[in-house]
This record gives C-alpha cells, structure tokens and sequence, in this order.
C-alpha cells in the first residue's frame, strides 16, 4: 500500500494542474471501488473550481469550491496519471496503463488554460473516492487520526505522552493511525533502525522518565521525521503497483538500510549483525538484532 511519503509525491504531482483547475467533465466508470462512487459525483463535481489539493496521513483531499471537498485514498494499487491535451479530442501521457482498471476519470482546464484529463488506475480497486460534507478533519476517515509525521509537531515529549504505560510493541504503536498518521510498515522498519530501537521493545518503555529512555525518544522523533523526508525527496518507494502521476518510478527502496533485506549485512557503522525478519500482527518486521536495543 503506498505510504505517506508516495501519497504526498502524488500530491506534489497533481498540485500544478489541479489546483486553480476546473473541472469540466467528472466520470465515474463503475459504480464502486472499495465503497460506492457518492450519489451524484458527476453533476456535483461538473464545472466546479479546485482551490487546492492537500494530504492528511494518507488521504488526498480536493478542495472543491462551493461544493464539498473530495477525499481520496489510493488502497493497495491506486495510481493518479495526468494526460495533457496535445490536439483537439488527442490527450497525450508518456506511459500506459491498462486502461480496463481506469475507474474515474476527470477533464480540466487547467489554471494555464490547457486542457489535461486526470486519470484514476486501481486494478484491485480497494481505494475510493467520498465526499466531505463539512470539514474535512471532521469527516468519519480523517477525524481520529493522530499528529503527522513530517513536522516538529512530533516531538520526544509527544512520544512521551503518546506511549505512556503503552504495553504494545514499539512497532505496533507507531502504526496505531490513532496516535501517528501516516505512517506505514516500510518506513517504521527504517525509523527503528536508524534509531537503534527495537521493534519488539513495549513502547511504554522509551516514555518513562530517565536520560535513556528521554534520548531514545528524541532519536526516535527524529528519525521518523528525517525519514519521511528523505523518502519524499526521493520520490517514494516504487514497490508493487505504485507510480508517480507521470509514471515514473521512485527511489528510496534503493535506499532501504532493513526493510526488505533479510540476511543481509547490517549497514550500521561497526554493525556485524544480520538483518532478521520476524512477522508481527500479520506484517513484515525487519531488523538487526545486534544493533536494535
């Protein structure tokens, strides 16, 4: 499933056209993805303006005006494409898709008055598009998520009050949506190792007072920050379904320092440990357990 850090490339991706854009033609090829299309998507879509396109955790949201915001989410394969208009009634794309799993399909006017169509791919169709009725934040989806990832609001003394007296693991904590939003199996597995904590350890126990457990959450905060970051820099990780809005491929899996490496070399610096993996809650935990305390 793509994380936050490709739901934000795909963000950064679709912002030049669709924001300023309006929308002249909104079509919903079926009648469901994972939930139903809403009741009337088309006619309250058609000729609105997008005033801008935005993330929460790993939802995009179209802010639509004077009708209600668009919430999306990519499920396991969703995949945006954006095909500019080359000729009358001739949309161009630099890539293909099987077009039997082109699901919604939206015809703008871009802010620079060139057409452009926007295409929603999803061959295993678990994402889905709803609408917002009020403000987004209050919407059932978004309401109960936790604080994002990706700026100084996730701090050490955060994670103290998120994981006080919390039994679960560490992992198992920082995907709990509830507490932190975004993230995902991959880069929690590259936090962890870059934080040196591991993923088995009760996540109360990096929040009780004392200098060590004090510096482990600072390192933790820090991590989880700076690798979002980096995977956002890089464009996310490309793995499975998952392309950019131009069909280009990310990067960051060349960067993987555990996930995905099982017995391979720990790349710590003095590391001779062996990179493990373990399942926890029916996920892929890797590892190193010589460095990961």
């Amino acid at each position: 499933m793509p994380e936050l850090p490709e739901v934000e490339t795909v963000r950064r991706g679709l912002q030049p056209v669709l924001e300023g854009a309006r929308i002249l033609k909104a079509e919903a090829r079926r009648p469901n993805l994972r939930f139903f299309f809403p009741e009337n998507f088309s006619e309250q879509l058609n000729g609105r303006l997008i005033t801008a396109i935005g993330r929460r955790a790993k939802y995009l949201i179209l802010h639509i005006e004077d009708g209600p915001a668009l919430l999306c989410h990519l499920g396991m394969s969703g995949s945006f494409r954006i095909e500019e208009q080359t000729a009358p009634g001739h949309f161009h794309s630099d890539h293909s898709q099987n077009e039997a799993h082109d699901h919604a399909v939206f015809e703008v006017m871009s802010r620079s008055q060139i057409p452009h169509r926007i295409i929603y791919n999803d061959p295993r169709r678990f994402g889905f598009m709803l609408f917002c009725q009020t403000i987004p934040d209050e919407h059932p989806m978004l309401k109960n998520l936790g604080v994002e990832p990706t700026g100084n609001a996730l701090s050490a003394d955060l994670l103290a009050t998120l994981f006080h007296n919390r039994k679960a693991p560490l992992k198992a904590a920082l995907l709990d949506q509830r507490l932190i939003a975004g993230l995902g199996n991959i880069y929690v597995c590259e936090a962890l190792w870059r934080a040196g904590l591991s993923p088995l350890r009760a996540a109360g126990t990096i929040a009780t007072s004392g200098r060590k457990p004090a510096q482990q959450r600072e390192r933790l905060a820090q991590s989880i920050r700076a690798v979002i970051a980096d995977a956002i820099a890089a464009g996310g990780s490309s793995l499975r379904d998952y392309k950019h809005t131009d069909g280009s491929l990310g990067y960051f899996q060349h960067s993987f320092a555990v996930y995905d490496r099982e017995k391979k070399p720990c790349l710590a610096p003095g590391c001779h440990g062996i990179i493990e993996r373990i399942v926890q809650s029916g996920r892929s935990t890797f590892y190193c357990r010589a460095c990961q305390k």
